[in-house]
């Protein structure tokens, strides 16, 4: 089959690579339709190189038919549609019956201290083969893919891999009242559908910020309110924009969807580029105890919440050496939450909203649909944030 191999940093190739097979009794083989490309991908086009080994199949947003299943998958059929979540989870651990499938305790990656194994992405999470390729065997089929209903075109679905889950639960953890309000920091993918999520979740007033035009467009023609980066001189003015519409306060809850890549990081970025440049056998060991991520989003969210706030972290961060300032955090009184999205804990929630009208606006959510052999082009137009690239969508 062919698919989206990491080769280095910066460079994806699509090759031809062994077909997958059934290799467990709980295993499925999906024949992918449609696959996104996640910003957390970029993380591992440029950031997290260390933990990548050259071949690694990328990817963690499918959709697609049933192929092959398992003998102990008994609840699919071959030709079931499905979304296969990002994660790999039983189902039946004491994490996963807690509503914490990204935390499984049968799939747990303990040689690396992590927790489940997600598609496509490092060594830390499993080395699992990703879904940007014509097949995927999907471990733990009995309880991952969620089964969809022929006839809507994939878009209406797709997102259920990740985006939807991981804007639900950022929106979830902000804990924002009824009516209050919310800003969202970076309105990439994840962003801007948190931004909706708020919205028919009843926020009263959101806020959005970015400083590339197509996003703030976007979100602007929803009903949010912009805030361009480019405008303003530096954070603190920014903050005291916001707050000017808010009483003074800030906003109830803020939502850092932008992660480890913010802009105006300069010496982390650094730090950054320079473990990714160090040789293999040191850049490893050298990530895992001393990298730093670029923190600008979060220290905004953190001088832009309300004091007794909430802050809800969705961006990938994958730092170990990072500099928190707790004073600020316990003088505040800011809560915060975060982590991967648990897919299957809120997917039955989210269904509703994709079955007759689109409310979320999922239908013409992606800017992008390309041939999965274009996926190079659509790696390097996504990360320069070019062409007006929001979410891409890749078709074997």
């Amino acid at each position: 089959m062919r698919a989206v191999t990491w080769q280095g940093k910066r460079d994806v190739r699509v090759e031809t690579v062994p077909d997958p097979g059934i290799q467990e009794p709980t295993d499925a083989v999906v024949r992918i339709t449609s696959s996104g490309l996640c910003g957390s991908d970029l993380h591992l086009y440029e950031v997290l190189t260390p933990f990548m080994t050259p071949g690694d199949i990328l990817g963690h947003e499918p959709i697609g038919i049933v192929e092959e299943v398992g003998a102990a998958v008994p609840d699919l059929q071959v030709g079931d549609r499905v979304v296969v979540p990002f994660q790999i989870a039983c189902g039946n651990c004491w994490m996963c019956l807690t509503g914490l499938p990204t935390q499984c305790e049968t799939t747990q990656v303990t040689g690396e201290g992590m927790g489940a194994a997600l598609f496509g992405y490092t060594r830390l999470y499993g080395s699992v083969p990703g879904a940007q390729a014509e097949y995927l065997r999907v471990p733990q089929a009995q309880y991952g893919p969620i089964k969809i209903p022929p006839g809507p075109p994939d878009d209406r679905f797709v997102y259920l891999s990740d985006v939807l889950p991981t804007a639900w639960q950022a929106v979830r953890y902000a804990e924002i009242p009824q009516g209050g309000s919310i800003a969202v920091l970076g309105l990439g993918p994840i962003g801007d559908m948190a931004c909706r999520v708020a919205q028919v979740r009843g926020a009263g007033r959101v806020f959005g910020v970015d400083l590339v035009a197509e996003r703030l467009r976007r979100a602007r023609e929803r009903g949010v309110e912009t805030f361009d980066l480019r405008s303003f001189d530096d954070e603190k003015e920014l903050v005291a924009a916001v707050r000017d519409r808010t009483d003074g306060r800030g906003p109830d809850a803020v939502i850092d969807a932008v992660g480890t890549e913010a802009h105006g990081s300069a010496a982390a970025r650094l730090a950054q580029q320079a473990s990714a440049l160090l040789p293999r056998r040191l850049s490893g060991p050298f990530a895992e105890r001393f990298s730093v991520d670029r923190l600008a989003a979060l220290y905004t969210a953190i001088d832009l919440v309300r004091r007794g706030g909430t802050i809800s972290l969705s961006g990938v961060y994958g730092g170990t050496a990072d500099p928190i300032p707790l004073l600020t955090l316990f003088d505040k009184q800011i809560q915060i939450r975060m982590g991967q999205a648990n897919v299957r804990r809120w997917s039955d929630d989210i269904l509703p909203y994709l079955m007759d009208e689109d409310t979320l606006g999922v239908d013409g959510f992606a800017t992008h649909r390309l041939p999965l052999s274009d996926a190079p082009h659509a790696y390097e137009m996504f990360q320069r944030k070019e062409e007006g690239a929001v979410k891409v969508l890749m078709k074997p």
